[in-house]
């Protein structure tokens, strides 16, 4: 049967136009894709901000407060211990980098390191930052190096330079610390400072050879009469024991001529019968000294070593073709040349360093501060010191050949980049 015209045209679209149900099912699809889109949008091209470290606790000191953002660095680049090579790199001035404490501001600091306090005017020095080649070194985050240390021991051992490095450690965390919940302890050779609420403790203690000598703790001003014990270091290392974190350094007492008088056996026999050996040959037999005391005594699963390497002197100021200068006197910038090296660090004594390490059951990591550290003429005590237990006269001030300090380093001050170091590799 066929159909009416009229019946066979209503049974047939309109040309051009779609059924209603099409026209929805269309609609609805291509809004589904523009929200698909927009979502995606989003996630591909809108970068995510950093996120930032939690913020500690407010520092009553104004400069401290005033560079919180001096360790809130941006978390996209990790430091791989692995990857980067600390001792490679260069010093860039940052006008804007202020230090997390000064030495009026931290109770802890001898009066030996306190340039500023002391007289010291120029600030430059305090505002050079170093720079790896192949990585990023993170700030010092206080709050960070607590929460590593909680319910721990850090104990640094070693000489002056290695009190330094420990009074700056401790002045970097202090501060974000209430004043009831620290505490500073000093006995004879050790010196213990306490985060009470962290159950945590950075200690200190003194032992410039880390072998026995006869004068450990009566310093003899006199290198010709001082004798060192190389094959004794018990009298010292029964105060190392059951320490999570151990950090020694030995140098600079080693280089007081080019030879040293040595002897085996007990000084209770009396302090004749001493042998003269070359610095270097005497340093590696103490040295091994204290490797095999390492590898006899310490659990490398409890306890992790490390070694300072050797901090450099900066007291021939030809070695940086100043001939005019008086050592590190009146500098106010670091060397800017590549690799420089001066006379102030001894490689024979760095290799028997790494030497020893290689050969030693227990790991020992390497804190490599000294190609740094040469760069930093500029960043010594000086005249702005004491010598003596005393503060230089202005006699003695205008005599820097002879009383300057070109050994030990301003606090705050190059230190706190040896502490930036470690607390990346701890």
């Amino acid at each position: 049967m066929s159909l009416a015209p009229s019946q066979s045209a209503a049974m047939k679209p309109s040309k051009g136009k779609l059924p209603i149900s099409v026209v929805t099912i269309i609609i609805c699809s291509f809004a589904f894709i523009a929200l698909l889109y927009t979502d995606t949008s989003r996630s591909l091209f809108k970068l995510k901000s950093c996120p930032r470290r939690n913020p500690v606790k407010k520092s009553k000191d104004r400069t401290a407060e005033d560079n919180l953002k001096n360790f809130q660095m941006d978390d996209r680049f990790e430091f791989d211990p692995e990857e980067c090579t600390v001792n490679t790199g260069k010093w860039m001035f940052n006008k804007t980098l202020k230090p997390l404490y000064t030495d009026r501001s931290c109770p802890y600091l001898d009066r030996q390191v306190s340039c500023v306090k002391n007289g010291r005017r120029d600030s430059a020095y305090r505002r050079w930052e170093w720079q790896p080649d192949d990585c990023t070194l993170p700030r010092f985050n206080p709050e960070l190096a607590l929460k590593k240390l909680r319910g721990k021991r850090l104990l640094f051992v070693g000489d002056s330079l290695q009190r330094g490095q420990w009074q700056s450690f401790v002045c970097l965390v202090e501060w974000i610390i209430p004043e009831d919940k620290k505490s500073m302890k000093e006995v004879g050779s050790h010196s213990v400072f306490r985060a009470k609420e962290y159950d945590a403790t950075i200690e200190f203690y003194w032992a410039p050879f880390l072998i026995e000598s006869n004068t450990d703790h009566h310093i003899i001003a006199d290198p010709k009469k001082r004798i060192l014990k190389v094959d004794s270091i018990d009298k010292h290392a029964k105060h190392w024991g059951g320490v999570d974190f151990l950090v020694f350094n030995t140098y600079v007492w080693w280089m007081s001529g080019i030879r040293l008088k040595t002897l085996w056996g007990s000084f209770a026999n009396g302090e004749e019968g001493y042998e003269e050996l070359d610095t270097p040959v005497a340093y590696k037999i103490g040295l091994k000294t204290w490797a095999n005391w390492i590898d006899s005594n310490i659990n490398p699963n409890k306890t992790r070593v490390f070694f300072t390497t050797m901090s450099p002197t900066h007291t021939r100021s030809e070695d940086w073709n100043n001939t005019e200068g008086l050592k590190c006197f009146n500098e106010t910038k670091p060397v800017l040349k590549k690799k420089y090296w001066g006379s102030g660090s001894d490689k024979r004594m760095m290799s028997v360093v790494a030497s020893i390490g290689k050969k030693m059951k227990v790991p020992v990591t390497f804190i490599n501060i000294t190609q740094l550290s040469e760069y930093r003429i500029d960043a010594h005590a000086s005249v702005y010191t004491e010598t003596g237990g005393k503060l230089l006269t202005e006699e003695q001030r205008a005599d820097p050949l002879h009383h300057a300090d070109c050994i030990h380093w301003c606090l705050p001050g190059v230190p706190d980049t040896w502490n930036r170091i470690f607390l990346a590799y701890l």
